[in-house]
């Protein structure tokens, strides 16, 4: 009986269902400081057991500067809003886009008065805020961090002493083995040109041991992207 009905096709299914929320794939792409921010949390440990410590930070995705941080107690909103309204002008600069994990009113409403455009991630997508996501990896994999904070100002004063070495002596593999404060405040080139020179340096006295080449000291991503299109070309860095 059911072959003949589906054959007809009079079988359907009579409850309303939900229709999945269709959402869009965000593209951005940065070609210099200030171009493209990206901002997320985390939770850290607090003192108990099902307590958290919130760590909020903005985050510029083609130097990879953090240009601000907060430690709450919650999830906020408003707290979020806060962060990128206090760290706007210290950027000097006006960002032309901002890359978003969270869906804030408040937040929307401040960054249209500001004149940001917004590009919101894909709930449970973590490709769609990779420098963020890499940024926390960098943060959970230092072996200076606790497993857990007692107290919010002692996880304050930790992100005190940890987003400066991050900033100036951290090393990124994005970034040529520079700094995110190089690159963010334009002295990637000279730091390239000071390696390469003391790269010629054992290249002119003995360039058989260099069965490779010249060495160079590498080079900055012209672009980098979040989600490239397949039509990209260039250098893409994600």
């Amino acid at each position: 009986m059911y072959r003949v009905l589906a054959a007809s096709a009079p079988v359907r299914e009579r409850r309303r269902q939900r229709e999945p929320p269709q959402y869009t794939k965000p593209q951005l792409m940065a070609t210099g400081p200030n171009q493209a921010w990206s901002w997320d949390l985390t939770k850290r440990l607090g003192p108990k057991k099902w307590t958290y410590f919130y760590l909020y930070v903005l985050l510029d995705i083609f130097s990879r500067y953090v240009l601000g941080w907060m430690v709450a107690d919650r999830q906020n909103s408003s707290l979020a809003a806060r962060l990128i309204e206090d760290d706007l002008p210290q950027a000097r600069c006006s960002a032309e886009r901002s890359h978003f994990a969270l869906r804030p009113r408040c937040t929307a409403q401040m960054l249209a008065d500001l004149g940001i455009a917004r590009s919101l991630s894909r709930p449970q997508v973590s490709d769609d805020n990779p420098f963020s996501e890499a940024q926390f990896k960098a943060l959970k994999y230092h072996p200076s961090l606790p497993g857990r904070f007692q107290a919010i100002d002692v996880a304050t004063n930790y992100c005190r002493s940890f987003f400066p070495w991050y900033n100036l002596e951290h090393r990124h593999s994005g970034l040529s083995m520079l700094t995110p404060h190089h690159v963010h405040y334009g002295r990637a080139e000279v730091m390239l040109a000071q390696r390469q020179h003391i790269l010629d340096a054992p290249w002119a006295k003995h360039p058989k041991r260099f069965v490779r080449g010249q060495p160079k000291p590498g080079v900055l991503p012209e672009a980098v992207w979040v989600n490239p299109s397949n039509s990209t070309t260039g250098d893409i860095a994600q």
